[in-house]
């Protein structure tokens, strides 16, 4: 009997023994499963809190997570983005948003691209066609680039139509967009030709407005040709926002429209388009106000006509091709995200360029590729195959990340791998 007891004694003992160890297992495990769920929360917090340090000023695209819990002027109700109800105090406006939302820094190197076209469809057959391949474009030079683009089609304001229409466009742009330093508008019939190449936005630090032309044109002889509204830079400020109310203003849903009809009509010997209005603000910022906020800028192509640009491209790519057979890391497979740097190698060899470097933009003034009704001076098959020709140029140097290119330019449905 004692021999029993003794035996179911011990027993006892193993038991409860096991069981204390399963209890400790248990609670490491339930620690362990606690602990690892609080350290991948840390690590879940440094990652965000690293990928918010690594935005600083000098990038494009900022993380999208910050909220307004406090009002801001898009609470205002008399604020607004259309003419009739001007803006003022903006440069504090964004600067106190800006602030409210760190993560997106404030940059000089931040672009917000804007284009466009009409609502309804192309009267013109292959109008749309060519209006997808124009946006293709600028949807590859913003991606490459990390710009955000907003592509238009209504009018935002109804009188504003044709060759105003942009600029309501551009100003509810840089209202939408605050964290915005630059507003870029681009016509719709416009091709990014030189896709590596960026605009040098250290150069416009003291400006607020840049377009294509020639300065001697417009300021000495007053020609209305002397530079071109398809493309045009305008610093996101309050200086900009009153800029484009005088301009506007010459437009032809103002009030003043007759008065203007025939200043510009006096000045520039020409009807009261876009273009002359904007010839005849830059001529007045030149000769009363000497603020030099505005620029015309000649010494690469922001705006380039197509018939003088489109004859060189073979010669070009004759050029660029021999560069890469010399510098074998030009001809270098990457990925399109470091597109940019292999871009920054190839400004070593075309400093020097001139005439035979790649045209930075190519536009199709006068083809009118929608409504048909182009410049009597061509043909439209002539407008045709400079498009062919230009737009797959421009996308050769996209497709070449891809592994492919069009073999012959006048060509867009025929691709080839590349050989290398």
């Amino acid at each position: 009997m004692v021999t029993m007891t003794q035996t179911g004694s011990t027993n006892r003992k193993l038991s409860i023994l096991f069981l204390f160890f399963i209890g400790i297992l248990i609670a490491t495990l339930f620690l362990s499963v606690i602990f690892t769920f609080k350290s991948s929360d840390s690590i879940i917090y440094l990652s965000r809190s690293q990928f918010i340090d690594k935005y600083n000023c000098n990038t494009n695209n900022p993380p999208r997570f910050d909220l307004e819990f406090v009002s801001t002027f898009y609470d205002d109700h008399s604020f607004g983005y259309t003419f009739d109800k001007p803006v003022k105090n903006w440069d504090k406006k964004r600067l106190r948003w800006l602030k409210l939302h760190p993560s997106f820094c404030r940059s000089n190197k931040q672009i917000f691209l804007v284009t466009g076209s009409q609502s309804k469809p192309c009267k013109n057959p292959k109008g749309d066609h060519y209006l997808l391949r124009f946006y293709k474009n600028k949807v590859d030079y913003c991606r490459i680039h990390g710009y955000d683009i907003f592509y238009n089609n209504v009018l935002l304001e109804p009188k504003m139509s044709h060759c105003w229409a942009k600029l309501p466009a551009v100003r509810a742009a840089m209202v939408a967009h605050p964290e915005a330093e630059w507003i870029w508008w681009i016509d719709e019939d416009a091709v990014f030709t030189d896709i590596d190449y960026k605009v040098p936005l250290e150069r416009y630090k003291d400006r607020n407005f840049i377009v294509h032309g020639w300065p001697r044109e417009v300021y000495e002889e007053k020609n209305w040709l002397g530079l071109n509204a398809g493309s045009f830079l305008i610093r996101n400020c309050q200086w900009s926002l009153d800029f484009l109310g005088k301009w506007a203003d010459m437009g032809p849903q103002s009030k003043n429209r007759e008065k203007w009809s025939k200043m510009l009509s006096e000045t520039f010997n020409h009807e009261a388009d876009d273009q002359t209005a904007l010839a005849y603000l830059l001529l007045k910022d030149k000769e009363e106000n000497k603020s030099n906020k505005t620029y015309i800028e000649m010494e690469y192509y922001l705006e380039g006509y197509w018939a003088v640009i489109a004859d060189t491209l073979k010669n070009i790519t004759n050029r660029y091709n021999q560069i890469e057979k010399e510098n074998k890391m030009l001809k270098r497979r990457h990925a399109e995200l470091v597109t940019e740097r292999y871009a920054e190698l190839w400004e070593l060899y075309l400093k020097d360029a001139g005439s035979w470097r790649r045209p930075f933009v190519t536009h199709f003034a006068g083809c009118q590729p929608c409504s048909g009704h182009h410049n009597p001076s061509f043909s439209m098959l002539t407008c045709w195959k400079a498009m062919e020709k230009v737009l797959n140029y421009a996308d050769n140097q996209v497709l070449r990340n891809y592994g492919f290119k069009h073999p012959d330019l006048s060509d867009s449905s025929l691709v080839s791998s590349l050989p290398f």
